[in-house]
């Protein structure tokens, strides 16, 4: 069992800032690879960014290319996401996830196996 935790989350006006953090911990934690996905009102839940387990190789949905920034610390308990220059469209819930190494592809939802609460973005235009 893995237990994710989501904070950082708030208010931020255009072209501004916010770092998710994402606390990880729970049996074997270290050894999965994880994810940021986000969910606007109305909207589907979508791949944002991953990470592998050693952090060596990160994935970004071309929306957010350039602008997020994934990053998990050595001892592989926390993972974070630097958000810059924020649009009103990142406005969401963004959810942290972990999925078992080799489990498919890292952009669907479906092969993550553990979800953290959400926290909120709210980017105001």
């Amino acid at each position: 069992q893995v237990q994710l935790v989501e904070s950082g989350g708030g208010l931020v006006q255009a072209g501004g800032s916010l770092r998710l953090s994402c606390a990880v911990s729970g049996r074997s934690s270290s050894t999965y690879a994880m994810g940021w996905f986000r969910q606007a009102p109305g909207k589907e839940r979508e791949f944002a960014a991953a990470i592998t387990w050693s952090g060596g190789t990160t994935n970004y949905a071309d929306s957010v290319k350039g602008r997020f920034s994934i990053t998990r610390d050595n001892a592989k308990t926390a993972v974070y996401l630097q958000m810059n220059s924020l649009k009103p469209e990142d406005t969401g819930v963004y959810y942290c996830a972990a999925r078992p190494f080799g489990s498919g592809s890292v952009y669907s939802a479906t092969t993550y196996t553990y979800w953290g609460q959400g926290t909120q973005v709210t980017v105001s235009s």
